[in-house]
C-alpha cells in the first residue's frame, strides 16, 4: 500500500507541530530502529530549531519543495514552517499530524494522502470530526490512516483487541479521569498549565472534559460504541477496581451495544479500563482461579498510557504492513457537541475547544436535526446570534457560520460518508 519500505530500509517520516507531543515524537524517533524522520514544521520556527539542537541535529531551514529534497537528500533535516512542504514532500513514506489546528491540518493531511504518503494523526480533533473522510482519501490513494498510539485509545483498543481475542464480549471502554471543571478557561488555568510546559488552551480543553469527551468518541466511532447519556455518567471512584460496584452493568448493558464511559479522581491515574462479559461456565471457573473474580463481568485495566513513547509502532505498522491501529470503522456513531460555558449574547464569537465559550459532550449519533447541535471542534470563529443560556446545547441556528468553509465542507463530507447529520 502506497509506500511500502523494505525492512532493511529506514522509513522516512515528516512531523507537523512542534509542541510539547511533536518533541516527543521527534525524540522517540532517534532512538526508533527503522525510522528517520527528516522533515519537520511549526508555525513557530523557535520550536523546531530548539528541538533539534537539543538533540544534536543536523539541520536547514528551507521555504520550497526543491530545498525541502536538497536537504533531506543531504541528509539532514528540513525545517520550515509550512505543513504543505511536508505534507507534500516526495521524499517522505509517513506524517505525523501533531499539530493543535483543525482547518489547516485538514489541509495538511489531505495533501499527505493525495501525494501517498501514510498518515498518523497525533491530532484527535482531525481524527474525530474529519475522519470518515479521512480514512475513504486514504483507501483511494491506498494509503493508511490511522490514530496514532500513545494516548488513552490507543491503550483501549489493545485491552479491546485482547479480550475480544479471549472470546469475552466488549461491555465497556473507560477512562479515568483525573479533574473536572467544565468551566475552566485559558486564564484560570495558566498556573497548572506552565507547571507542566502545557499550552493553555490545551490543559484548558483536558480540564474542561472536552478532550476526554473527544477521546471516548474516537474510540466508539472506531469500535461501534455508544454513550449512556450525553456526556457520560463518570461516577467518582478510589481505584479502578470499584468500577464493577459503581456501574450496574446488569442493567446498563444490552448484549451487542458497549458503551464508553469513564471513573473520576480514581487511581491509577493516566489508566484505562475495559469490561468484558463472559459467562462459560469452564472460563469462569478458571477465572475465579486466576483472581478475577465471580463474573461474568471482568475488569481488565491498564495503568499507563504514555504518549510520543509509545507511537513510533504506529508508524512502522503503516508504512510495513499498510496496517491502522484504529480508524473510524463505524463512522458517526457518536459526536462532541458544544454547550455554553457561560451565557452567550448575540454577537458573541465562539472560541473552539479549550477557550472561554464552549465545552463538549459525547452524544449518540441522531438522525432527528433538530436535535443536533454544532460539534466542539467546529465551533470557532462563528458568530452566535440568538442567546444560549450557560450549559445549553448550541445549536446550528443558535450561530452564524460560512458553509463554504473547509471545516464545515469537510465536516459535510465526512457525514456523507460516515452516517453522521450536517446541516
Amino acid at each position: 500500500m502506497g509506500h511500502m519500505s523494505s525492512p532493511m530500509q529506514n522509513l522516512k517520516m515528516g512531523i507537523i507541530g512542534i509542541g510539547a507531543m511533536g518533541k516527543g515524537l521527534l525524540y522517540q524517533s532517534s532512538i526508533t530502529e527503522g525510522i528517520d524522520t527528516v522533515a519537520i514544521c511549526d508555525i513557530d520556527l523557535p520550536r523546531c530549531t530548539d528541538t533539534l539542537e537539543w538533540l544534536g541535529y543536523d539541520y536547514r531551514l528551507v521555504s520550497n519543495a526543491r530545498e525541502m529534497a536538497d536537504v533531506i537528500d543531504a541528509g539532514q533535516i528540513a525545517v520550515c514552517t509550512d505543513g504543505e512542504l511536508v505534507a507534500g514532500c516526495a521524499r517522505l513514506d509517513a506524517v505525523i499530524e501533531a499539530s493543535g489546528s483543525i482547518i489547516p491540518a485538514a489541509r495538511f493531511a489531505i495533501t499527505a494522502l493525495e501525494e501517498k504518503k501514510h498518515l498518523i494523526l497525533m491530532n484527535s480533533e482531525i481524527d474525530l470530526i474529519f475522519g470518515p473522510y479521512l480514512k475513504h482519501l486514504a483507501q483511494q490513494n491506498q494509503v493508511v490512516c490511522t490514530s496514532c498510539d500513545g494516548d488513552q485509545y490507543g491503550a483501549m483498543k489493545h485491552l479491546i483487541d485482547d479480550i475480544r481475542s479471549w472470546g469475552f464480549e466488549l461491555v465497556m471502554a473507560g477512562n479515568i479521569k483525573g479533574f473536572l471543571d467544565r468551566y475552566a478557561n485559558p486564564s484560570m488555568i495558566i498556573e497548572e498549565a506552565d507547571k507542566r510546559n502545557l499550552d493553555y488552551r490545551a490543559c484548558t480543553s483536558y480540564t474542561d472534559g472536552t478532550k476526554l469527551n473527544i477521546e471516548m468518541a474516537l474510540i466508539a466511532n472506531a469500535i461501534g460504541m455508544q454513550t449512556k447519556i450525553t456526556g457520560m455518567l463518570g461516577p467518582a471512584a478510589g481505584h479502578v477496581s470499584a468500577v464493577l460496584k459503581i456501574f450496574d452493568f446488569k442493567s446498563l448493558w444490552k448484549r451487542g451495544e458497549p458503551l464508553v464511559d469513564y471513573i473520576l479522581g480514581a487511581d491509577p491515574g493516566g489508566g484505562v479500563f475495559i469490561v468484558g462479559y463472559c459467562d462459560n461456565e469452564y472460563q469462569r471457573e478458571m477465572l475465579r482461579y486466576y483472581k478475577m473474580g465471580e463474573g461474568p463481568f471482568y475488569l481488565f485495566y491498564r495503568h499507563y498510557h504514555l504518549c510520543h513513547i509509545e507511537a513510533m509502532n504506529t508508524v512502522l505498522d503503516a508504512v510495513r504492513n499498510g496496517r491502522a491501529l484504529m480508524q473510524s470503522d463505524h463512522g458517526f456513531r457518536t459526536n462532541v457537541y458544544s454547550y455554553a460555558k457561560r451565557d452567550l449574547n448575540p454577537g458573541d464569537i465562539l472560541d473552539g475547544i479549550g477557550g472561554y465559550s464552549c465545552y463538549g459532550l459525547i452524544e449518540n449519533r441522531t438522525d432527528n436535526e433538530n436535535e443536533v447541535g454544532i460539534p466542539i471542534c467546529l465551533a470557532e470563529n462563528v458568530v452566535v446570534r440568538r442567546t444560549v443560556k450557560k450549559d445549553q446545547k448550541i445549536m446550528w441556528e443558535d450561530v452564524v457560520y460560512d458553509e463554504e468553509r473547509l471545516d464545515f465542507k469537510l465536516y459535510k463530507l465526512s457525514c456523507q460518508i460516515g452516517g453522521g447529520t450536517a446541516k
